[in-house]
């Protein structure tokens, strides 16, 4: 199997998005960042801090109910560690985002405090809400709005211009088109997405992008993965990654003409139960080290 190929992503609404946010920024007073809980520093863009500068930032981890519990924690006190408050959130089902308003205000306490001193009873708090396209920032909007304003799709790149929302009587928010840098210079950010999906399996080797997630897979041996493919009296370390793959496409009868297995359907299954925590909550990357 070859390497998994270098994602080159270079559109110019990405470049205008950077133009975009750096025009926005004098319009807030905070920035929400929205990453996804499983992969918290692939899904980041390098350039936000730089952009942003010293605007105060929530961190939203969202799908945080596909990520490991521990490890949330773990990437909550990380980020508390760099003067950063991160809440976990789920912003399908809208869990944890009533925490997002007393976040911006803890972030903003000093803004409002100075606000107040001049006389501004109650103040506007202006955020503006930036993230990778696909990580759940439209999902994010409409649960805070209440309506179905900002259109959600489960593809990259959907949402198109700025738009504001008033979510509470002192809260408005700024959505911007989502970020992406123009390319992946690290090819584990890149296959960490793409097993998530942020990224189109269209552009990468989807056998090769299942070999690779179950090279992680049988590293970490969670136990509803186990389960799932009855592979706990399997001695997986020494089995090879493809095998794996053929072994598992064998046990849920992907067979073609021949009796051989078909494992580019396996490797859709194995990517498609990732993606929906069938497979138990797993966090891919872990703070430990940064």
């Amino acid at each position: 199997m070859s390497e998994m190929q270098t994602i080159q992503w270079f559109p110019g609404h990405m470049t205008k998005t950077k133009r975009q946010i750096q025009s926005s920024l004098k319009l807030v007073d905070a920035v929400a960042e929205i990453i996804d809980a499983r992969i918290p520093v692939s899904s980041r863009n390098p350039d936000l801090a730089k952009l942003v500068q010293n605007k105060p930032r929530v961190i939203l981890l969202n799908k945080c109910d596909m990520a490991n519990q521990t490890a949330t924690k773990l990437w909550i006190d990380y980020f508390k560690k760099q003067n950063l408050v991160a809440i976990p959130v789920d912003c399908k089902s809208g869990r944890g985002l009533d925490k997002f308003a007393p976040a911006v205000n803890t972030v903003m306490s000093k803004r409002i405090a100075k606000l107040k001193e001049k006389g501004m009873v109650n103040p506007t708090i202006r955020i503006m809400i930036v993230g990778i396209p696909n990580v759940g920032k439209s999902s994010f909007i409409n649960k805070m709005v209440k309506k179905n304003r900002a259109r959600v799709e489960d593809r990259p790149g959907v949402t198109r211009g700025n738009q504001w929302y008033t979510i509470a009587k002192n809260l408005e928010m700024l959505d911007t088109p989502g970020v992406l840098w123009p390319k992946f210079d690290d090819k584990v950010v890149g296959e960490h997405l793409a097993f998530t999906g942020a990224v189109k399996d269209q552009i990468l080797d989807i056998e090769l992008l299942a070999v690779r997630l179950l090279d992680f897979l049988k590293e970490l041996k969670p136990a509803d993965f186990l389960a799932r493919f009855k592979l706990e009296n399997e001695d997986i370390d020494n089995i090879e990654s493809y095998e794996l793959l053929k072994m598992i496409g064998k046990k849920r009868g992907m067979l073609v003409s021949g009796g051989e297995i078909d494992t580019e359907r396996a490797a859709i299954m194995l990517l498609d139960e990732f993606r929906s925590a069938k497979l138990g909550r797993i966090t891919v990357e872990m703070p430990q080290g940064r």
